[in-house]
């Protein structure tokens, strides 16, 4: 979609703002241009809605060179969002909105049609904004108008100089995940300037990392924090780039363990013999239709067992022995030392949001009795951590932190699929470097594991 081919911009007392400039950016792909203030970035995307002229060198436009274009028709064509958004401010946010499909000569109705329906794609209910003006918006509203009225004429392609660098942080996320569901609708070929590394990798398809007026490395996020081209490109991702990497790692289901599981409606003596079985400390609870429902801890199984008199044929008891099959010691009470299974050697690890009492499902009867308290049903626990399959491992790590979790379950849909544990967590971006070094899917690079102790 858009091409350049061996571009150079020198200015008259000889600066050479980008030199040589030569790449591609498919239909429909997000590039972010990234590097430090002063290396061309900007005149790059510039010279695509010819804002800047390049001095030699060719940039097709879906094959058409610009160069013979008529300039204004040509930015007529092309969504431009920048930084200080540059609303009229005279003009109602619905007015803004609209102002390239009327310059195209639209009919009003449908230009009014369309920029109601944009205003309500980014996130504002056009009865509401639709007739203030922008100096009663929030930086964020006004960043969104701004996105709205770049897509209101549906160009094919969007420039983006830094339009989130004017928020705070809180804000700026908000903005990038709206901005990634939109691109995930739209499908449109963006050029987006950034001097934020971490922006960069978040968003794009590709990123193309700037020196001084030339593309260092021009490759997917993971390969860039992976694999750096040169030393310029690895001193600029900085020592913690596996860190950084961590929000371009999708959780797949290769990288979950499988804990023990139960039905809401199984006997309580069933459950205590699954979690002896298995030398864990937890189980996952699915409901009849097999969605996630909370988690059984196995203290509360084998307290609530005795109380029912469930009879499971084994001494409920904290630390008694247990005749599990294996003829192994099973301590049954929290902080037990034989763990096979997730979370191990954590104290507070034992669930997602472990410790958290509150986190019941259903009215939990005196002494385990009344109806179901001799199944899993009464003693189960909430569920708090959990994430959709091919969520980032940020995200994840994120999750885990926010609950002071041990693990956090796995979905897709409503289907459990595993959990993923710190141990796994790990495991899995230690086998994505090691499939971008390796040229490998991430399924066949395995990885040494380290014992507990």
């Amino acid at each position: 979609m858009i091409r350049f081919e061996q571009v150079t911009k020198r200015y008259p007392d000889g600066t050479t703002a980008v030199n040589d400039l030569s790449f591609e950016v498919a239909e429909g792909e997000l590039v972010t241009l990234v590097g430090p203030s002063g290396c061309g970035k900007t005149t790059t995307m510039k010279m695509v809605n010819r804002l800047i002229e390049p001095t030699s060198g060719r940039i097709l436009l879906d094959g058409e060179d610009i160069a013979a274009a008529d300039p204004v028709r040509l930015r007529r064509r092309i969504g431009y969002v920048i930084q200080q958004v540059g609303l009229f401010p005279h003009r109602t946010v619905l007015d803004n909105t609209a102002t390239v499909p009327r310059l195209l000569g639209r009919p009003r109705k449908a230009v009014r049609e369309r920029a109601a329906e944009l205003l309500d794609l980014v996130g504002l209910d056009p009865a509401v904004y639709g007739d203030r003006y922008p100096d009663q918006l929030s930086g964020g509203q006004r960043q969104r108008v701004g996105v709205a009225r770049a897509l209101a004429a549906d160009p094919p392609v969007l420039l983006m100089d830094e339009p989130f660098g004017a928020v705070d942080p809180v804000v700026r996320e908000r903005l990038q995940n709206e901005f990634l569901k939109l691109q995930a609708t739209l499908r449109k070929t963006v050029l987006f300037v950034t001097h934020d590394l971490e922006e960069a990798v978040r968003l794009g398809d590709r990123i193309a990392v700037y020196g001084h007026g030339t593309i260092e490395q021009f490759d997917a996020p993971a390969a860039v924090l992976g694999a750096p081209a040169t030393e310029y490109v690895a001193g600029f991702v900085g020592a913690d780039r596996g860190l950084k990497r961590l929000s371009v790692t999708p959780v797949e289901p290769g990288d979950l363990e499988r804990p023990p599981v139960v039905r809401l409606d199984d006997p309580l003596g069933t459950a205590v013999r699954r979690l002896t079985a298995e030398g864990a400390r937890w189980a996952v609870v699915l409901d009849e239709a097999g969605r996630l429902h909370g988690w059984l801890p196995a203290d509360a199984a084998r307290a609530g067992a005795a109380a029912a008199g469930a009879g499971t044929g084994t001494d409920a008891g904290a630390g008694t022995r247990t005749d599990a099959g294996a003829g192994t010691r099973a301590d049954a009470g929290a902080g037990a030392q034989a763990r096979t299974g997730p979370g191990a050697g954590t104290e507070t690890g034992a669930g997602p949001g472990a410790g958290a009492e509150h986190g019941t499902a259903g009215q939990r009867h005196p002494h385990g009795h009344g109806p179901g308290a001799g199944t899993v049903r009464q003693h189960t626990r909430r569920m708090e951590a959990w994430l959709p399959v091919g969520s980032s491992l940020k995200q994840a790590f994120a999750t885990m932190l926010q609950h002071d979790a041990g693990w956090i379950a796995v979905l897709d849909g409503d289907h459990f699929l595993g959990v993923l544990t710190p141990a796994r967590l790990h495991e899995a971006l230690r086998r994505s470097i090691g499939a971008d070094a390796n040229a490998l899917p991430r399924t066949e690079v395995s990885v040494d594991t380290v014992p507990d102790r």
